[in-house]
Formats: C-alpha cells, sequence, structure tokens
C-alpha cells in the first residue's frame, strides 16, 4: 500500500472530527509528564471534548476547505488538537486552567465559531463561563423576584389577608406636589368602597 492510501483514513477521521466542531484549539504539548497527559485527557474526556495529538501534514490536509484552514500557519512543531462540539469556549477554558499549573503547555492558537483567535484571545475567552452556568445564573436572576412576591404573598396570607395589614406610611412629598398626593389617596379609596 502506497504511503497515501495509509495516511488517507486518518485525515479523514480528523476531518469527521471538525466537521460540525464549534470550536478547534492548537497545543504545543511538549514537556508534559505522563501524568501532566494523562489528568488533562481526563478532564477533556469528561468534558465531552475530542483531544488528539495529530502530524500537522494530516491536520492541514483535513483542515482544507474548512473555517479551520486559518490554523494553517500555526502548525509548527508538535501539536495537540482539541475540538469541542458543543460547547465552543470549553476547550479554551480547560487549557488555559490547565496550563497555569503545567507550564510546559502552551496554546498556539484556535477558531471559535469561525474566528481565529491567538493565545492572548483564547486566554480572554476561557473567561466566559460555560453555557451551563450562564443558564444557572440566568434562572436565578428570574426566580429571585418571583420568590421575593411569593414570600410576601405568603405573609399577607399569613397575617388574614390584606384587611388586617398596615399600609405603609406615605412618604410626604415637596409643598409644588402636595395636592398630587392629596388625591392619590382618594383614587384609591373609591375602588375600595365598591
Amino acid at each position: 500500500m502506497a504511503k497515501v492510501e495509509l495516511k488517507q483514513p486518518i485525515v479523514q477521521a480528523i476531518a469527521e472530527d471538525v466537521k460540525d466542531a464549534a470550536s478547534v484549539v492548537l497545543v504545543d504539548y511538549r514537556g508534559l509528564t505522563v501524568a501532566q497527559d494523562t489528568e488533562l485527557r481526563k478532564q477533556m474526556r469528561e468534558a465531552g471534548i475530542i483531544y488528539k495529538v495529530c502530524k500537522n501534514t494530516m491536520m492541514k490536509r483535513a483542515f482544507e476547505g474548512t473555517d479551520f484552514a486559518a490554523l494553517e500557519e500555526h502548525l509548527e512543531g508538535p501539536s495537540a488538537i482539541a475540538i469541542s462540539k458543543d460547547d465552543a469556549t470549553a476547550p479554551a477554558r480547560i487549557l488555559c486552567k490547565f496550563a497555569k499549573d503545567a507550564k510546559a503547555l502552551e496554546l498556539k492558537a484556535g477558531v471559535v465559531e469561525g474566528t481565529l483567535y491567538d493565545v492572548n484571545g483564547l486566554t480572554e475567552l476561557s473567561k466566559i463561563p460555560s453555557r451551563e452556568e450562564l443558564l444557572s445564573k440566568l434562572l436565578g436572576s428570574l426566580q429571585s423576584p418571583i420568590t421575593n412576591l411569593a414570600r410576601v404573598l405568603n405573609q399577607i396570607a399569613e397575617q388574614g389577608g390584606a384587611e388586617n395589614c398596615e399600609a405603609a406610611p406615605a412618604e410626604e412629598a415637596p409643598a409644588e406636589e402636595a395636592p398630587a398626593a392629596e388625591e392619590a389617596p382618594a383614587a384609591e379609596e373609591a375602588p375600595a368602597a365598591e
């Protein structure tokens, strides 16, 4: 078999991995210990990220005609590739966090949702929380006012309804607005009398 025929399945496998990827990040893994590499691979697997060490020529061929072709200029030296199909910022987030402890790991570049980012760009992207974290914060923000309203309504019910609750003392209005303030209670009392 010719060398091209042997390499073609590897190129196809890489192309298939990046086909619908949200992000692809390149790293230089030289200098990592076996324990560090094992831990990095474990974290990537748990996050649903494909992490592979591939030859640069194979990655170049696999990237041809895709958004990831912009990474070609960064394919020098040993390269590992982190591919995420769901969470676009997950590879950058995990790799940047891991690189803080493992100084040997160096980010090269990445393409996130069609945009090429250098090391500084990837570092900034790594600060963005995951989709799940953002959704939980949004849900918490939405639930807070509803929860507070429910507590107030529950306290009113426990005190025997709105009839037994005291009205909040009205703030004194400035002298110019005094007539408007006097008219407001009269307007509120009319519906209550009906």
